[in-house]
């Protein structure tokens, strides 16, 4: 928000989530529609996540055509090299997130996609998982790769291996992560608007299509009374009241990116904000309390 301010730009969000649909770009949500979006979006500073998982698999028919799918990981090789031409020219480095559905048949591909060093470079890449798959994986069962275009199951693989194919490249280079799909949809708070698909760059945050993170945190360091090693209760009830606030206003002060109207809409529609903490082991300190300790549990949950 304070990178944004006060900037010709006005932008005051740091991500976004934009939706990708199976088509080229005759949809508002088209393919190099998305990816025109995403670049306005990047040339502000911002952030955005994408789902891959409705495009069709590499080297199905594309009866408009004749010819053959190009499939999920094509297409991001597209964007990511279009995100880092982008960042030359901004304040920072473009960054992504793509998420694939564990069940689409490319989801192998996907997997090992950033296992070459330096291979699509401006992404994060995550799995997103059903509730389906772990039971599967927790029962040693099979899991049904389908076709997003058509619903038509392609293959049928045992769950364990996908799930040690992610947990080998996770290990090898922290890619790929996992979106939990299912859970985060239980806890949206706005089902009527639209699933959970992706999440911002840094997986933290979920959001519906066009959405973004207006985020603050709270300094607890800051929260300690004068006179006693104590918090701050009333100081900190009172920044909370006024972060609040502060979050919301930056919902109605932020320009966004005028040419994607979208953006705006989805904002004012949800006015989704986000207050956090820091500087927790720093408050423990000053306190005297061990961090880890039963106290310093006690201490964080209050």
């Amino acid at each position: 928000t304070f990178t944004g301010a006060g900037t010709p730009l006005g932008q005051l969000a740091a991500c976004f989530v934009l939706p990708i649909s199976d088509d080229m770009g005759r949809e508002r949500d088209g393919i190099f529609q998305t990816l025109r979006d995403a670049a306005l979006i990047q040339q502000t500073g911002g952030g955005t996540g994408f789902s891959f998982s409705r495009l069709r698999p590499k080297g199905a028919t594309v009866h408009s055509s004749g010819g053959k799918a190009t499939g999920p990981v094509g297409f991001m090789q597209v964007y990511d090299v279009a995100s880092g031409i982008v960042s030359q020219g901004g304040a920072r480095r473009g960054a992504n997130m793509a998420v694939l559905r564990v069940d689409h048949p490319d989801i192998q591909e996907f997997i090992r996609c950033k296992t070459a060093e330096g291979a699509i470079s401006n992404f994060n890449i995550s799995v997103g998982v059903t509730d389906a798959f772990m039971r599967a994986v927790e029962a040693d069962g099979t899991l049904d790769l389908v076709n997003p275009q058509d619903g038509k199951v392609w293959k049928t693989v045992r769950a364990r291996e996908i799930f040690d194919a992610i947990v080998a490249g996770a290990h090898r280079n922290g890619e790929p992560g996992v979106l939990f799909l299912d859970t985060a949809n239980r806890a949206n708070p706005c089902p009527h608007l639209g699933e959970y698909e992706a999440s911002n760059p840094c997986g933290e945050q979920p959001l519906i299509p066009y959405e973004n993170c207006c985020l603050g945190s709270i300094n607890l360091a800051r929260h300690i009374r004068r006179d006693a090693p104590a918090v701050d209760w009333e100081g900190l009830r009172e920044t909370v009241e006024q972060a609040t606030r502060f979050l919301d206003d930056v919902v109605e002060a932020n320009a966004y990116v005028p040419a994607v109207p979208q953006l705006k809409e989805a904002a004012h529609r949800t006015r989704r904000i986000g207050l956090g903490i820091m500087g927790l082991g720093d408050l423990m300190y000053r306190l005297g309390v061990r961090y880890g300790s039963e106290e310093a549990q006690e201490l964080a949950a209050q």
